[in-house]
């Protein structure tokens, strides 16, 4: 697996944090996402494919 997120589509929702916090973080000056781990093992991809579906600016691709 594969993660990317888009950093001018995301809103600064914060429900990807929530989802799967070992693999995204949000900046601390905009609540912007950032993706701490792109490669995350096996474990925690069923949180990502939750994180990228419920993310309501679309901002989270997985591959």
């Amino acid at each position: 697996m594969r993660v990317h997120a888009d950093q001018e589509k995301c809103c600064g929702a914060g429900s990807c944090v929530l989802s799967a916090p070992e693999v995204f973080d949000q900046r601390d000056e905009d609540g912007i996402v950032i993706v701490l781990d792109a490669r995350p093992p096996a474990e925690l991809h069923e949180a990502v494919r939750e994180a990228a579906a419920i993310c309501p600016a679309a901002a989270i691709s997985v591959s």
